[in-house]
């Protein structure tokens, strides 16, 4: 899929029906929810169990990380889990090769809440800055 697919930007030669991207729900959604992801984060950090919190943000079925945001419950878009640098290698989403890289480009978690977007086309790590 391409950018433009994914963000709803096309040529505008062909007419199709508006169909918002995904994407747009998520900033939508991540914006409402900045503050409790947030004060996860600082949780997760206090109480040491890792310098790298990851939130995961899907729209089916996952089992990585802890739910602290039910789309069900929530009437939202999306659902977010917690988790952390340690659990993805564990898991094997990060390989121990690869991690050195992901720390280097890791932002600072008290400004930047690092986001592991799975959609069914695949999943990317983003960094998005909390609200306010």
């Amino acid at each position: 899929m391409e950018p433009e697919e994914l963000l709803n930007e096309g040529s505008g030669a062909e007419k199709r029906p508006a169909v918002e991207s995904p994407l747009v729900s998520l900033r939508r959604d991540l914006k409402m929810f900045s503050e409790p992801i947030k004060e996860v984060a600082v949780e997760i950090m206090v109480e040491g169990l890792s310098k790298y919190p990851i939130f995961i943000a899907h729209q089916h079925e996952l089992k990585l990380g802890e739910v602290i945001l039910d789309r069900h419950d929530l009437s939202s878009s999306w659902s977010i889990h917690a988790s952390t640098l340690e659990e993805f290698l564990e898991r094997g989403v990060i390989k121990p090769e690869l991690k050195q890289r992901f720390t280097d480009t890791y932002k600072n978690p008290k400004d930047f809440m690092c986001v592991f977007v799975v959609v069914p086309e695949g999943a990317n790590f983003v960094f998005v800055p909390y609200e306010g």
